[in-house]
């Protein structure tokens, strides 16, 4: 097996259960501090992500590509000064940005956020900026070595510790308010966070080959090549994801300024934000745990093949990605756009969002690729255009998110569907550069095969759950329901080699049973 597909397979793997955990997670916070502590709780996560892309500089992805080439020709003292130059760039930027957001929250919580409330959420989250920019250096440095699995490992630790404590945090601080009940739930994932880092580093200890703390200054005294040649690949990622970060930061502060002028109350706005942000979108973006684990093998693994001059292995890994892409998409797609309401019930205890999830569950398609897919434009060396196609994406999105949610008509709604337009439009940007650049083969049959198997398994899922067990507990109609529609979908897979024999005989523990009828 591939070190790419057994990275992904790894990544596969722990992101499900990670999936799973933060859903718990979710669901905790949902239960006990509701629509209006959730979006207290979104309104400051857009503002932590921004100030983790500033720390972070891109540079994961930068380390991530340069130690899988340093790797491939055996130079540890440049993997060494890769290393080096990461943490001190990190390190200092953190000093810079910690404080910055401490002094700038009371400006960000009752001005651009029009909720005073939103104060405790990001002074909570404050302390997380230092040690995730140290942990991402440690994850970029695994990832190009192609060492998935303290990563992947790292990731569920963060989530087990944070499902540990954030009930704990959120009782305790729900009778001062839902606005400390937001911050205790910050909090738990700083102390999260915390634990995965310590385990980074103890993994980096046991597994180095090279000494970082020998002569740390003198490496970087020495790392001024490297430190351009980590900022000629980290630049333009970080102009990607500071365009996603900058837009997202904004979201609610257009979202909030736009409902407003609506006439729409501000506790009613946090609320409709929270459904929408809180409870609709994560449920929508649950299949991008394998687009990610994707994302996150394809850049070393393209990198390592554009290096070796092998066009055909890049198209190769592409066609993996994208294919995997669709097909688990498109699972998500019909069971989120059948059974939007009773999932919504089951998870939350209220289906008012899910309204949200089947108007936009049929794009989110398009968002299931975006990862591979920009991956594949790091990996090349064209993390430039990236940033320009999400800058275009996230400027229209912006717009669409004032014209339409200042329609009294449309309110909330207008917001979800700018976010589509926006997702819509950097998907087909993205394949646009990449067709460009390298020679890309469309097979039209796979997609047109997998739309009929989705409308199938659509209509199968619908009349059980309507007819067949109608007098069932909703519970029970909605799970088995999804039972049905996922062995119908997965056997429409295999019929119509959606999923290749090869692929499906590496599957942990099932694929020597699957080897016997493929």
């Amino acid at each position: 097996m591939s070190k790419f597909l057994k990275g992904t397979l790894i990544l596969i793997a722990a992101g499900l259960i990670t999936r799973i955990l933060g859903f718990i997670n979710r669901i905790v916070i949902a239960r006990m501090i509701g629509e209006e502590g959730v979006g207290l709780y979104m309104m400051a996560v857009p503002t932590l992500v921004l100030v983790i892309t500033l720390t972070q500089l891109g540079l994961p992805i930068a380390i991530s590509k340069l130690v899988a080439e340093a790797e491939a020709v055996g130079d540890r003292k440049k993997v060494k000064k890769i290393l080096v130059v990461s943490l001190t760039v990190t390190g200092v930027l953190s000093i810079f940005f910690l404080p910055a957001m401490i002094l700038l929250a009371p400006i960000l919580s009752e001005t651009l956020f029009t909720d005073s409330r939103t104060y405790y959420p990001l002074l909570a989250i404050s302390p997380v900026v230092p040690i995730v920019a140290i942990s991402s250096v440690l994850r970029g440095y695994f990832q190009g070595k192609q060492q998935m699995k303290p990563y992947a490992y790292s990731q569920l630790i963060e989530q087990i510790v944070r499902i540990s404590l954030i009930a704990v945090f959120t009782k305790a601080l729900l009778p001062y308010g839902i606005e400390y009940a937001a911050a205790g739930a910050m909090f738990s994932a700083v102390i999260g966070e915390l634990v995965s880092l310590i385990y980074l580093l103890f993994m980096f200890r046991l597994k180095k080959h090279i000494k970082v703390r020998k002569q740390f200054f003198k490496s970087v005294k020495a790392g001024k090549d490297t430190f351009f040649d980590l900022m000629r690949i980290a630049l333009p990622t970080t102009g990607s994801r500071l365009i996603g970060s900058l837009a997202w930061f904004f979201e609610p502060i257009v979202v909030a300024q736009s409902l407003a002028i609506a006439g729409v109350a501000t506790t009613l706005a946090t609320k409709q934000y929270g459904e929408l942000t809180g409870y609709a979108l994560p449920l929508l973006m649950l299949p991008s745990f394998i687009t990610y684990s994707l994302s996150t093998s394809l850049v070393p693994a393209i990198s390592e093949a554009a290096a070796n001059k092998q066009p055909l292995l890049i198209e190769h890994r592409l066609q993996q990605a994208m294919r995997l892409a669709l097909v688990t998409g498109g699972l998500s797609v019909v069971v989120l756009y059948v059974f939007a309401e009773p999932i919504m019930q089951f998870m939350y205890g209220t289906s008012n969002a899910a309204i949200f999830v089947k108007v936009m569950a049929p794009f989110f398609i398009f968002y299931y690729f975006q990862s591979p897919l920009q991956a594949v434009l790091q990996g090349l060396d064209l993390a430039k255009a990236a940033m320009m196609n999400s800058l275009i994406g996230a400027l229209v999105k912006t717009i669409f998110i004032f014209v339409l949610a200042t329609r009294p008509s449309l309110g909330i709604m207008g917001a979800a569907l700018a976010i589509m337009i926006g997702i819509v439009l950097v998907t087909m940007l993205h394949f646009a550069t990449i067709v460009k650049v390298i020679s890309f083969s469309l097979y039209v049959k796979e997609y047109v095969n997998a739309l009929i198997s989705m409308a199938i398994c659509g209509m199968a899922g619908d009349f059980m759950f309507k007819h067949v067990l109608a007098s069932a507990p909703l519970n029970v109609r909605t799970l088995f329901s999804i039972i049905v529609v996922t062995i119908v979908y997965l056997f429409f897979l295999f019929v119509l080699k959606l999923i290749k024999k090869e692929e499906a005989t590496r599957i942990p523990i099932v694929g020597p049973f699957l080897s016997r009828f493929l």
